[in-house]
């Protein structure tokens, strides 16, 4: 059973840090991405982050490239989303989610991800 579980959220002002983690387990891709997105209500589900689990390799959104930082601990299988210089548009409900490494889709792309844990709120105040 594949088990999809994210922390870290919460309330921080714009300037702010927090570290989101995403504990992924019970799939069995041999190959995968673990990717991190945000959603806003009435909004369409946007990516965020990704990570390609062979290579370590990391893909950033634009709007967070510089700012966000992924990481991962496969020990304990987690990634973790380091988000600094956080500002109000960067609030949301942040999901992660687990994808098969091959496919059509980019790293960012919703459709790519079969997987989704059941999200952890960012609220950023100005």
């Amino acid at each position: 059973q594949v088990q999809v579980v994210e922390s870290g959220g919460g309330s921080v002002q714009a300037g702010g840090s927090l570290r989101l983690s995403c504990v992924a387990s019970g799939y069995t891709y041999d190959t995968h991405y673990i990717g991190w997105f945000r959603q806003v209500s009435g909004k369409e589900r946007e990516g965020v982050a990704a990570i390609y689990s062979v290579t370590g390799t990391a893909y950033y959104a634009e709007s967070v490239e510089g700012r966000f930082t992924l990481s991962e601990d496969t020990a304990k299988n987690t990634v973790y989303l380091q988000m600094d210089r956080l500002n109000p548009e960067d609030s949301a409900m942040y999901y992660c989610a687990v994808a098969p490494g091959s496919g059509i889709w980019g790293p960012l792309h919703k459709l790519k991800y079969n997987y989704w844990g059941q999200g952890t709120q960012v609220t950023v105040s100005s």
